[in-house]
């Protein structure tokens, strides 16, 4: 039973968000349940007037009775507690599983210490906020699937999404529930185009490096806004490219290590853009500091998630999103990535990632063990240069004599993967302006082809040293 001292608290305190008085009558008591229920619980006081005198009522069985006939009719019932303490009742509205509620076909919302009615953008918020509509199943109006849909961006989808050849675009997007009702959902938009900003303004990714430890002195920038894959490809590859990486000797040779494991990056971005809020007025950013990598993703926790549950469950802000990611290879469906982003990062011997969270951000944060790696880098490759080079981008420089397709590249190289080739080859080497496009107007033309640069060719002599 709920003691007297509780409900004199609750009188000395006031009425509040999540405390409301009654002098006698149950009118609108219907509104003030339906708006704790969707709120985070409360407690109503009926025998109490506004200024916090207990004024008392009668025939408390009665009103019992009525006051859980009332929460009962609510859309869906609300349970709630009614007990008396001493003239006052006492009607408790735990917080509930079931949102949104509605009563007498209306929805309300606590705000401060009143119940409001909700508009229809509300409701929309709402539902939202709640996690009952998911952005990224909702149509998409600036995706126009007879101009939108090119055989280049549909091809480019097929080879992502590990479909057969041969399908047809309309029946695989629908089966995909890509589109919905002839329509592109946003999820497909941001799979399938060009340039991701002309659907979602801020669905690109931003990725600086910073002079020491702090946003004062930028070094570099660059914007990634291609499609989702495209993007997380090449983010992959600018921080491949813009880390130290180490040449680990052994008795076959060398391997390189980068300085943070590229797995568990891989893991921490796409979970940045697989569950960030796309309604966001910002955009998933990635900061290199001297001493620290900062994966930021906007939008906070989604519904149904809290601070204690990241490593053991999982709760997709956008789910028709996520089961694309699953399809290419990019996450796995069970919720372990944080664990596993941490396991990563033990097997590895580097600090566990710190992960921060706010209302409105979510801050995974990668120590850079800067100590640990600089006296292994490359010897021969200056200061500036050697954070942007790896044994194979040294590789690629040295089977580029002339202007070459990537077809052949790949060929001298001995690589079967082109995934591989374009990610850990090709994209870093272009980063670091080590190589360029002979059709820099026209990056993905047939005819493409890639030579070296000035610098790449002082690059390689200053690598391979003197000839004999």
């Amino acid at each position: 039973m709920t003691p007297v001292h509780y409900v004199d608290t609750l009188i000395a305190l006031g009425e509040g968000f999540t405390t409301e008085f009654k002098r006698k009558s149950i009118s609108n008591l219907g509104r003030e349940i339906c708006a704790f229920a969707n709120a985070t619980g409360g407690v109503i006081l009926i025998g109490v007037d506004d200024g916090g005198e207990i004024v008392g009522v009668g025939k408390h069985n009665e009103l019992k009775s009525k006051v859980q006939s009332i929460a009962r009719s609510a859309e869906p019932p609300i349970a709630v507690d009614v007990e008396s303490i001493d003239e006052v009742l006492c009607v408790t509205v735990p917080e509930q599983h079931s949102k949104p509620y509605s009563f007498s076909g209306k929805f309300f919302i606590r705000e401060g210490a009143t119940s409001q009615q909700m508009g229809r953008s509300e409701i929309r918020e709402f539902f939202f906020k709640e996690g009952l509509i998911h952005f990224d199943e909702t149509p998409c109006t600036n995706y126009d699937l007879e101009r939108d849909l090119t055989p280049q961006i549909w091809g480019r989808f097929v080879r992502h999404a590990r479909l057969p050849d041969g399908l047809e675009p309309r029946p695989a997007l629908d089966n995909l529930h890509l589109t919905k009702d002839g329509k592109m959902t946003h999820a497909g938009a941001w799979l399938l185009c060009d340039d991701i900003t002309g659907y979602t303004l801020q669905a690109h990714v931003t990725c600086t490096i910073f002079r020491g430890t702090t946003k004062t002195y930028i070094l570099d920038r660059k914007d990634f806004s291609s499609d989702l894959y495209t993007i997380y490809e090449d983010v992959i590859g600018y921080l491949q490219a813009k880390l130290n990486t180490a040449l680990i000797p052994h008795a076959r040779g060398r391997d390189e290590r980068l300085e943070l494991p590229e797995d568990a990056l891989r893991e921490a971005l796409v979970n940045a853009i697989a569950h960030r809020d796309y309604r966001s007025t910002a955009n998933v950013q990635v900061h290199i500091f001297h001493d620290r990598v900062e994966i930021v993703t906007p939008g906070g926790l989604p519904a149904g998630m809290r601070e204690e549950d990241l490593g053991i469950k999982s709760v997709p802000r956008n789910p028709l999103l996520f089961g694309m990611f699953y399809r290419m290879g990019m996450v796995e469906r069970v919720g372990s990535g944080i664990k596993r982003i941490r396991e990563m990062c033990r097997d590895y011997e580097v600090p566990e990632p710190v992960i921060e969270v706010s209302e409105s951000w979510v801050t995974t944060t990668f120590k850079r063990p800067i100590e640990e790696v600089t006296p292994q880098v490359i010897p021969q490759v200056t200061p500036q240069v050697t954070p942007q080079v790896t044994p194979q981008v040294i590789r690629l420089l040295s089977v580029c004599d002339g202007e070459l397709l990537r077809e052949e590249l790949q060929e001298r190289i001995g690589l079967a993967d082109r995934k591989y080739f374009r990610t850990d080859y090709l994209r870093p080497a272009l980063n670091a302006d080590l190589i360029e496009m002979t059709i820099p107007d026209k990056p993905t033309s047939s005819k493409q082809k890639y030579r070296v640069t000035e610098k790449g060719k002082l690059l390689l002599a200053e690598v391979e040293g003197p000839q004999e």
